[in-house]
């Protein structure tokens, strides 16, 4: 599997973070990548940077977000924000370093949520 730089999905994520008001995201601490040669079925995935990485390397929390091509890339740039959003959903509030499943309590990570956040970006 080979990954590079995906500065045009961090441009569209700092946007993102902008236009929907995530006072809790550092968009400065997310870094993108766009992967090429993966054989998962997902379109992205956050990957997160877990305390003890932290500690070990004296660093504050970051986020990495992997869009994979071969599927990413097919969807239309209105599903591509809606794919972005959703993975920024994944970061909780702290900003920890750590990332929210799914379900979580009342709060879902789900279509529904990520259409109410979309539905912002034209309001």
């Amino acid at each position: 599997m080979r990954f590079e730089k995906a500065e045009d999905i961090e441009a569209r994520v700092h946007t993102l973070v902008n236009r929907l008001d995530l006072k809790h995201v550092d968009p400065f601490r997310i870094k993108c990548f766009r992967s090429h040669g993966s054989k998962a079925r997902a379109y992205a995935r956050i990957w997160s940077l877990p305390r003890v990485w932290q500690k070990a390397l004296a660093v504050r929390p970051h986020y990495v977000i992997e869009v994979l091509s071969e599927h990413f890339d097919k969807q239309s740039f209105e599903e591509q924000t809606k794919t972005l959003i959703h993975e920024l959903l994944h970061i909780p509030k702290t900003f920890s370093g750590a990332t929210r499943p799914h379900a979580f309590f009342d709060k879902k990570i789900d279509r529904r949520a990520v259409e109410k956040y979309y539905a912002l970006l034209s309001g």
